[in-house]
């Protein structure tokens, strides 16, 4: 993107909502919103959640078992297990979550469609700005009611910004995990000594999803968010770079660093020292990575435990990736079992 193209997406909805979120503040702005949402995502808290996410994995694979086969898990399960969650813990009613979904897509889609970005961007800011006022009168066991408590009680937050934190908060813990899910099972499926393994030994999921958000990469670049330097930053080579640069990590490559992983480029689900950057570093590092490891550990669980014959539906050479999307997922995944 040149810099007159940036500068006009700054001017949107969709530009300035990046830079009101988490993920595109910097300090101080980003400390005090993220203290305030921290307290919902604590490890304690994530893992009370475990229980129902459990149950929703095992209602959605009853529905699929019910599908005549293949059925596509990625339609079926790898997108409805996220959303779900991440509506539940944000304060979205059951019966939109549907159109939320939708929404979330064209944010996150095809970045040559500009004008469904920004109005799903619309969209968004439209219907949090009428259900914050329906929570502020009937508030829930949420995150946004307890955001608008806090805002009410204390003056810390406008409306905007609890609508800018949930837009986020929805983004990154829908999307992400949905397209790991789906892209876990493709690599396990080429790896079956591996997936035979980790079947005969269920105890093992955590360790092999911490391998798994190592080893395939969450976008298409396999970089994360650009940054742009503030000042003088000093690399470990002795080298700096001046204020005023574009950086965009690559994380995929960090992921395999010769350095900092034995036999990098093979996967090794037993892998004991794992020190990824999957989730970021630094006071950007996902506030959802709990939460994310939660849904993808019991995605696993339940999938091999009900599924011990799972395989690819169609050829492989007939899986496609999704065009022009930032987050890399595939367009189906159809099984059988």
């Amino acid at each position: 993107m040149n810099a007159s193209a940036a500068a006009a997406m700054a001017e949107t909805e969709t530009g300035k909502l990046m830079n009101e979120s988490l993920v595109g503040m910097d300090a101080p702005e980003h400390t005090r919103l993220r203290r305030l949402v921290n307290r919902a995502f604590t490890a304690r808290n994530m893992e009370t959640r475990r229980p129902r996410i459990a149950q929703r994995v095992s209602d959605l694979l009853d529905e699929m078992e019910a599908m005549p086969q293949p059925v596509d898990v990625l339609e079926h399960f790898a997108l409805p297990l996220p959303i779900q969650v991440i509506c539940e813990l944000i304060g979205v009613p059951q019966e939109d979550q549907s159109t939320f979904a939708g929404w979330s897509n064209a944010m996150l889609g095809d970045w040559q469609r500009a004008l469904e970005k920004e109005a799903a961007t619309v969209s968004l800011l439209k219907y949090f700005g009428e259900l914050i006022e329906v929570k502020r009168s009937a508030p829930g066991d949420d995150l946004m009611s307890e955001l608008i408590k806090v805002s009410d009680d204390h003056d810390t937050l406008s409306e905007r910004e609890i609508a800018a934190t949930c837009i986020g908060l929805l983004s990154a813990g829908y999307e992400t995990t949905a397209n790991q899910i789906s892209m876990f099972l493709l690599t396990l499926l080429r790896h079956p000594e591996q997936l035979e393994a980790l079947r005969d030994d269920p105890d093992g999921i955590p360790r092999a999803v911490e391998e798994l958000l190592r080893f395939v990469p969450l976008t298409v670049t396999g970089g994360m968010v650009p940054r742009l330097t503030t000042g003088e930053v000093e690399l470990q080579d002795g080298k700096s770079l001046p204020p005023g640069v574009l950086v965009l990590p690559v994380v995929a490559a960090a992921n395999r660093d010769p350095e900092v992983f034995e036999d990098p480029e093979r996967l090794d689900l037993t892998r004991a020292t794992n020190p990824h950057l999957a989730f970021g570093s630094g006071i950007h590092h996902c506030l959802g990575a709990q939460l994310a490891r939660i849904e993808l550990q019991e995605a696993l669980r339940g999938i091999l435990a009900r599924m011990p014959e799972l395989r690819l539906g169609v050829p492989e050479s007939e899986l496609r990736l999704k065009p022009a999307s930032i987050i890399r997922g595939l367009e189906t995944l159809p099984i059988v079992w």
